[in-house]
Formats: C-alpha cells, structure tokens, sequence
C-alpha cells in the first residue's frame, strides 16, 4: 500500500498561536504513529513560525516510522538534516516569506546546487526526494541530479478535482509513468485529503507515499484525529 507519513506543522502553529507546549508536537508525533501511520514529516522554515529546529532534534528519538524532514537547502537547513539523519530529506524551493510551497524545482537550472546537496545527503545514509511539478523536463532532469525520489507538487490536481475535473490529474499520470521509467520513487503531497486521495492512489501507477497535514489536521478536528489517520490508511489500500 502506499504510505502515509503525516505533516505535524500544523500542530506546531497551533502550539507556537498561544505560547507553552499545548498540543505538545512530541506527543502527537508518538500518536500518530500508534494510530498507523507510517511517519512523520515536518517543514521546519527559516523564522521557525510553526515547526522548529529544536522540535527536529527532540522528534528524532521518538520517531520510529519514517522520518521526513521538508524544506530549502540553505545552510542551516543542510546542517540540521545531517545532524538528525532523518530517513528522508525532501528539498523543496520555497521561499523564506512563502506562506506555504507554491511550486516545484527547476531541475535544469537549479542542478548543480541540487546535484551536490544530494551527494551530501545521500553520502551520509539520508534518502533524498525532489519537490517537482508534474512536468516532464523536469522530471528528467531530476534524474540527473541522483535523487532517489520526487515528491508530484499535488495542488493543481486538488484544485481541479474539486471543481469537478478529474482530468486534472492526467499530467500527474504521465510524471509519474515517466518517474517508473527512470527508476524514481514517488511521493506526492500538497493539499491531499480525505476527498481526493483515493482517487488520486488510484491512478498514479507506483505511489510509494503520501505527506499530508493541513487537511489532515483540519479533517481531525470534527473527526478525531486517531479516526482519520485510519480513514486514510483505508483510502490508501
């Protein structure tokens, strides 16, 4: 099946909107591994608005799923992933005011700085994926840079889904036709949720894993957050 690995960032801005350690982000984390879920992830951003460095270090022993650490490979970034040794590193080029990731990588131009931040990650045991859109260039040339994975950008796919188009998720297909072709696992991830998920594990031939959290999160809310893990899980079959 394909795995689930929850984005916990959504825990942290609640905790960090009042101050002190309620929800406590460890304790979620231990959680929604004993629920089911197959990791966890985390986007630590450089203002550490939501989650922050330190969480990173106090979540690498209790995480004994897969441990996922999302975000741009500035220095300080690159220094954390390699302390922690988190299972994967997934590289995304988001910027330090972006809200949320809004775009995949160029990986024809951004190659050299990619190809040896991944030679560093990968020499120290660390899985890496790439943050790509669902365009074939790109894909190919992610490739070449040594990845072992990419993660599909999902939320075009999400949005035209939800205006009723399921032929949003065509280019989606075909990326990751192409992504089996080249020997790249894939991963998916952006505005997922209980909606949309199945159909989107229904048609994407080789999905290794899903990162979702602020639907997750908000899904929780009204539906108990043990519960929806297991609704995904079920989805994810």
């Amino acid at each position: 099946m394909t795995k689930l690995s929850v984005n916990i960032n959504k825990i942290a801005t609640l905790r960090n909107s009042r101050g002190g350690n309620m929800p406590n982000v460890v304790q979620v984390a231990k959680d929604v591994q004993k629920f089911g879920a197959h990791g966890v992830t985390i986007h630590p951003r450089p203002d550490e608005r939501h989650i922050r460095y330190q969480d990173a270090r106090d979540l690498k022993t209790v995480v004994y799923t897969e441990f996922n650490i999302e975000g741009n490979p500035v220095q300080k970034f690159i220094d954390l992933v390699l302390e922690v040794n988190p299972t994967q590193v997934t590289l995304v080029p988001d910027a330090d005011d972006a809200l949320t990731s809004n775009a995949g990588w160029d990986t024809i131009k951004n190659k050299d700085l990619l190809t040896e931040v991944i030679q560093e990650f990968k020499r120290n045991n660390i899985r890496t994926s790439l943050f790509v859109d669902p365009d074939l260039t790109m894909v190919e040339a992610a490739k070449i840079t040594g990845t072992d994975r990419i993660e599909l950008y999902t939320e075009h796919f999400a949005h035209q889904y939800g205006l009723g188009n399921k032929n949003g998720i065509q280019p989606y297909v075909e990326a990751a036709v192409l992504a089996n072709q080249l020997g790249l696992g894939i991963n998916a991830g952006h505005d997922l949720s209980l909606d949309n998920i199945a159909f989107f594990k229904q048609n994407i031939p080789g999905l290794l894993e899903v990162s979702i959290g602020h639907a997750l999160i908000c899904e929780s809310l009204y539906l108990g957050i043990e519960n929806v893990v297991n609704m995904y899980l079920h989805k994810l079959k």
